[in-house]
């Protein structure tokens, strides 16, 4: 007969057992929380051999294992690990689907391996595989949300999914409710924010968030001190401050950029990241250090072993030696074979690939102005935030000095930038209304940037004079021109702002 102690002892295993069994399948070990703190700063290779010592059952694991391969990928570039490496994301998924299915975090990191496959794909051009998991994602997150909705985890990529979803072009919304995908950028913001208040996830989340509103939103002065904050407060993070200066000089801050990318940790225990003389060579070619950017470009192509951003370097080559200050007409030969080049390699699968195959195929059938020098030097200045140096390099010119529609509606563009970026909206105005103008007149007007550049950023600054019915019409204006080589950034941050408005 079963004593009343053993009786207890049995009731005790019947609830606790299968739960004790599930509770080692989601475990955040002290070896684990410091592999995922470790692939935080790019830490790869010492977050591996604290995986290694790890149960291979356990989710979290298996979650970080694919982080870890994502990082090296996604910093790559590298084909042939990409080819080596792709089998794993069905092995992963199909591991963590045999892993307790009452846990909230069973379909948290399925959907978050979903997301690094899918981050993955598109540095590899495969779009249609790439939006496939996206959608996969998105399913895991919202059921999560629904059975836990008070597991924080879910918001981190449940909110960029429905920012994503809710800067969608009308054109396109029909599409995304069509698969199921539903949100707007408020809800998805309010998501991120609650995500913040995660102990595990919120610096990650915060980083998120930031780049949220530097690609698909507006930045705001208030976003670049927080972002500065969050690089200060931690100087051994390799992630925050690669970010940091990709957002800093995104948004014309590339003096702050450089200065993230100079305290960067470095080290053989860091990640390498061929990416960073791409970036370098960009600034220093904004502040006309020629010379300077022409060494990191070639930096970046000898050690790059992949295909994206190749045009691009090969074309900033050609600028460098073009803008150089030669008079023996040497450095028109030099930087001609680089152009020549940008048809030949890489791919255009990310918009700077894409612009520079438009500019090499132009230059390369018809030339280009000698005005075209001075345009190029003032966008270079006025994108990296040197407003000083922009203005001088167009002192001497006016819109009568330049031949062709487009350079007339360029320059206009230019100025009104240069003055908009000196926080003098009204003198912005009336140039960039003006390049708007001339970008819709003639024959093959809505194949000029400069249109649906100079709208977007009208009805920025009618947005923030608090002018709504303006600012509405300059957003819808600029979704309204096809297919320029900016098309995808611009009426993703269009439809944001008209979805604020």
């Amino acid at each position: 007969m079963l004593s009343v102690k053993g009786f207890c002892v049995l009731v005790v295993g019947f609830f606790l057992f299968p739960f004790g069994v599930y509770a080692q399948d989601f475990v955040w070990t002290p070896g684990l929380e410091r592999a995922y703190e470790d692939l935080q700063k790019l830490k790869v290779q010492s977050a591996r051999q604290a995986l290694v010592k790890e149960s291979s059952r356990n989710g979290v694991r298996i979650f970080l294992d694919d982080y870890a391969d994502m990082l090296t990928l996604v910093t790559s570039d590298d084909e042939q690990v990409f080819a080596d490496r792709s089998d794993r994301e069905d092995e992963r998924i199909d591991a963590l689907k045999t892993l307790d299915d009452k846990s909230p975090w069973q379909r948290v990191l399925q959907a978050e391996v979903r997301l690094h496959w899918a981050f993955a794909k598109l540095k590899f051009g495969k779009e249609v595989s790439a939006s496939w998991d996206v959608i996969r994602a998105y399913k895991l997150l919202t059921t999560n949300q629904k059975k836990f909705p008070d597991f924080l985890p879910t918001y981190k990529s449940l909110g960029t999914l429905h920012i994503m979803v809710g800067s969608v072009p009308d054109n396109y919304s029909w599409v995304a409710s069509l698969l199921g995908l539903r949100g707007t950028i408020q809800q998805g913001q309010q998501e991120l924010q609650r995500a913040q208040q995660d102990a595990r996830f919120g610096l990650e989340t915060q980083l998120i968030d930031l780049m949220v509103r530097a690609y698909v939103l507006k930045f705001s002065d208030a976003d670049g001190r927080a972002l500065q904050r969050l690089v200060k407060d931690n100087p051994d993070n390799g992630l925050l401050h690669f970010f940091g200066a990709t957002i800093e000089q995104k948004n014309g801050h590339s003096e702050q950029a450089l200065s993230f990318l100079a305290k960067r940790p470095t080290g053989p225990t860091y990640l390498a990241m061929p990416i960073v003389d791409n970036i370098l060579g960009d600034i220093y070619l904004q502040k006309g250090q020629y010379g300077s950017a022409s060494s990191h470009f070639q930096q970046f192509l000898n050690a790059y072993k992949g295909r994206n951003f190749v045009k691009d370097s090969y074309y900033k080559l050609f600028l460098c030696h073009w803008l150089g200050n030669d008079r023996s007409g040497q450095n028109e030969d030099k930087a001609k074979a680089f152009l020549q080049k940008v048809t030949t390699v890489g791919r255009t699968t990310v918009e700077a690939d894409k612009a520079a195959q438009k500019f090499a195929e132009a230059y390369l059938k018809q030339g280009a102005s000698p005005n075209q020098k001075a345009l190029m030097r003032a966008r270079l200045a006025s994108d990296g935030g040197f407003t000083d140096s922009a203005l001088a390099y167009l002192r001497t010119y006016n819109e009568a000095k330049f031949a062709s529609l487009a350079e007339k509606a360029e320059y206009n563009y230019r100025m009104g930038r240069i003055y908009q970026r000196r926080n003098d909206a009204d003198a912005a105005v009336p140039y960039l209304t003006r390049s708007l103008m001339l970008s819709e007149s003639g024959e093959g007007r809505q194949q000029l940037s400069f249109g649906a550049t100079a709208a977007l950023q009208l009805g920025y600054i009618y947005q923030q004079k608090n002018d709504r019915s303006r600012a509405l019409s300059f957003f819808q204006k600029a979704l309204s021109f096809k297919h320029h080589e900016y098309k995808n950034s611009v009426d993703n941050k269009a439809r944001a702002a008209l979805s604020q408005l």
